[in-house]
């Protein structure tokens, strides 16, 4: 993995020439993102991030961190708070930002602590997936391995606040109003390329979920699914919880 997300946000940390990212999926053109809206305080992110970030209690895991924006919003808080993202570079930024914990871990290698005395395992009252947070699913029959993990990294009353989008509004409809999804697959599962600096990433699955889809898959791995708000654009905040 060239890690180029993780290049650019390091870049931008250090001053070292950073670039614009250009980013393009299965079903869009390439487009522009400036690595600086990944550095945001809390007044420039959008809605439901802040509103996410309000809600954050307890000890919180924050994963796919990035830059560390919303881990370093809560650490100032006082809060408690663990970042992982499978970028070292990315975690390398967050360390130079002054974030305390920060790793580099795929969820799905997170183990829960047990060498503490009496053997309690160390779970989070919080879990922030943000930014497209379904995204690290990566495809439809991966979602039940993800939200299994994240089930057992979670207090007993401990909630995971995740957002996505709905991209319906991508396709084009036919004289009926019916929407020209793919017939094979879900609408959402998109591939992902990313470029930087000349360089150019292996393209990756990237996963939008529609609040319906979340909510039943959320129900089918035993958890509760809660619309927590939704924004202006086809995208949304939930609330995970144990059952």
């Amino acid at each position: 993995m060239k890690d180029l997300f993780g290049k650019a946000i390091l870049d931008f940390q250090t001053n070292n020439s950073p670039e614009d990212l250009i980013t393009e999926t299965s079903i869009s053109e390439a487009d522009e993102m400036s690595v600086a809206y990944l550095f945001r305080d809390f007044k420039e992110m959008p809605k439901l991030e802040q509103k996410a970030l309000q809600l954050a209690k307890g000890k919180v895991l924050d994963v796919g961190c990035g830059a560390g924006s919303h881990a370093l919003y809560l650490q100032e808080k006082g809060f408690d708070v663990t970042a992982i993202d499978i970028s070292e570079n990315a975690i390398k930024a967050c360390k130079l930002r002054g974030l305390k914990d920060c790793k580099v871990s795929d969820i799905l290698d997170l183990d829960t602590d047990t060498s503490t005395t009496l053997s309690i395992p160390n779970q989070y009252d919080t879990i922030l997936l943000l930014m497209n947070g379904t995204g690290i699913f990566g495809k439809m029959n991966t979602i039940s391995t993800y939200l299994q993990k994240l089930k057992s990294l979670l207090n007993e009353d401990g909630q995971i606040l995740i957002d996505s989008s709905d991209l319906i509004y991508m396709y084009d409809q036919d004289e009926e109003g019916a929407y020209e999804v793919p017939a094979n697959g879900y609408y959402g599962e998109l591939t992902f390329t990313i470029q930087y600096k000349g360089e150019t990433e292996n393209t990756f699955d990237w996963l939008y979920l529609d609040y319906n889809t979340l909510q039943n898959a959320a129900i089918a791995n035993g958890l509760e699914c809660q619309l927590i708000l939704e924004g202006n654009h086809f995208d949304y905040l939930a609330k995970l919880s144990k059952i």
